[in-house]
C-alpha cells in the first residue's frame, strides 16, 4: 500500500474525496500483484514414429507454439482472451451494441478537450472532437469502424475510472497514467501520450526564483487526489511541508491563485493551459525529469475486456501513419526547462 495515507496530508477547501473512500487510489493498491511473467511450460518427450512423420511434425509445432506464447503487448496487462478476439465491429465487447461509450471527467479541460461548453459538459465539449484526447478518441473510434454519431460520452470521475468493478464505459480517456497498482483493478491500453510532470507557480513569489528540485523543499505543493502528480511531490520533490490534495484540479488551481499553496504539480500540457488561462501571472517553473519507468497515459478498460487489444491495434496504426504525432503537434505544447 502506498506510503502516506490520507491521515498524513492536508485537506484543503473541503475538496478531498473522503466521501468516496472506497474509490481512493490508496484503497486500490493493496490488491496483491500477480506474477504473469514467470509461467513455466511443461516439457514433453516425443517419440519418433517413422511411419507417421507428418504426425510428429504437427506435435512438434504444437509444442513450440505453446512454449513461445508470451505476450509482447506494451500495456503488459492484456488478457489472452483479448489477444484472440475479433476486431470486427460486430464482434467487439461493448457496453451497448453498435455504440462506443467513452468516459471522461467533467469539467473537460483544454488542451485535452475543446469546443464550446455544452450541458452537461463544463468548460469544453468532448463531442466536439477537439483537444488532444477528444481527437484521439474519435480517431480510435474510426479505426474500430464507428461513425462520429455512434460515439457516446459519459461523465466518469477520475478516481472512479480505475476503481474495481463493472464499468459503464467501453474505455475511459482522462490523462490516466499507467501504474501497476491501478492495473490490478482495470486494464490499460498502450500509451497514447508519454508525459512529464511540471510545476506551476505565480510570478513574483519566492518559489518563482528556484532553479533546482532541491530548492523546492521548503515550499507547500498541491495536486489532484490519486494522481501521479501527487506521487511525484511525495516521492521525488519530498518537501518539508505536507502536500495538499484536491478532489478536482480546478480546486487546486484556485488554491494556487489564493496563495494557499506555493506550487501546483500537473502534467506539462495542462501546465500550459493553467498558465495561459486559469492563473493570472502564472508561470511554468519547469518540467521534472523522468524517474524510473517513463510515465505514459493509457485508456482504461474493465478488467479482462477483449476490446483493449483492438484499441491497441488502432493506436499502433495511428502511431505508424503519423496521426498521433500530428494531433500532438496541433493540440499540445511541450517545451519547458527541466528542473534537476
Amino acid at each position: 500500500m502506498r506510503k502516506g495515507g490520507v491521515g498524513e496530508i492536508d485537506v484543503v477547501l473541503g475538496q478531498v474525496a473522503l466521501r468516496q473512500a472506497g474509490l481512493r487510489e490508496e484503497d486500490l493498491v493493496g490488491v496483491a500483484d500477480r506474477n504473469v511473467d514467470g509461467a513455466k511450460y511443461p516439457r514433453v518427450r516425443v517419440g519418433v514414429v517413422r511411419r507417421a512423420p507428418a504426425i510428429l511434425l504437427v506435435v512438434l509445432l504444437s509444442i513450440l507454439a505453446a512454449g513461445c506464447g508470451g505476450s509482447s503487448n506494451k500495456a503488459s496487462n492484456t488478457t489472452s482472451t483479448a489477444a484472440a478476439a475479433s476486431c470486427d465491429k460486430g464482434s467487439l465487447n461493448l457496453v451497448k451494441a453498435g455504440q462506443l461509450t467513452v468516459g471522461t471527467d467533467n469539467p473537460a479541460f483544454p488542451p485535452w478537450f475543446g469546443g464550446a461548453e455544452k450541458a452537461p459538459w463544463k468548460v469544453s465539449d468532448p463531442y466536439s472532437g477537439q483537444g488532444y484526447e477528444g481527437a484521439v478518441a474519435y480517431a480510435v473510434a474510426t479505426k474500430l469502424g464507428f461513425a462520429k454519431g455512434e460515439v457516446k460520452w459519459i461523465v466518469v470521475p477520475f478516481n472512479t475510472s480505475f476503481a474495481p468493478g463493472p464499468k459503464k464505459f467501453d474505455f475511459d480517456i482522462n490523462q490516466i497514467s499507467y501504474k501497476a497498482a491501478r492495473a490490478n483493478a482495470v486494464d490499460f491500453s498502450d500509451s497514447y501520450y508519454d508525459v512529464n510532470q511540471a510545476l506551476v507557480v505565480v510570478k513574483g513569489t519566492p518559489i518563482a526564483s528556484a532553479t533546482s528540485i532541491a530548492a523546492l523543499k521548503p515550499y507547500k505543493f498541491g495536486a489532484q487526489l490519486g494522481t501521479t502528480s501527487y506521487d511525484y511531490i511525495v516521492n521525488n520533490i519530498k518537501p518539508s511541508k505536507k502536500p495538499a490534495v484536491f478532489d478536482q484540479n480546478d480546486a487546486a488551481v484556485a488554491a494556487l491563485k489564493n496563495k494557499q499553496i506555493n506550487g501546483l504539480v500537473v502534467d506539462l500540457p495542462t501546465a500550459f493551459y493553467v498558465t495561459a488561462v486559469q492563473v493570472p501571472k502564472g508561470k511554468i517553473l519547469g518540467q521534472f525529469p523522468t524517474v524510473g519507468t517513463p510515465e505514459h497515459f493509457g485508456m482504461v478498460f474493465a478488467k479482462g475486456n477483449s476490446l483493449v487489444s483492438c484499441v491497441n491495434d488502432a493506436l499502433t496504426k495511428l502511431r505508424s501513419d503519423g496521426t498521433l504525432a500530428s494531433l500532438q503537434a496541433k493540440w499540445l505544447q511541450a517545451d519547458a526547462p527541466v528542473l534537476k
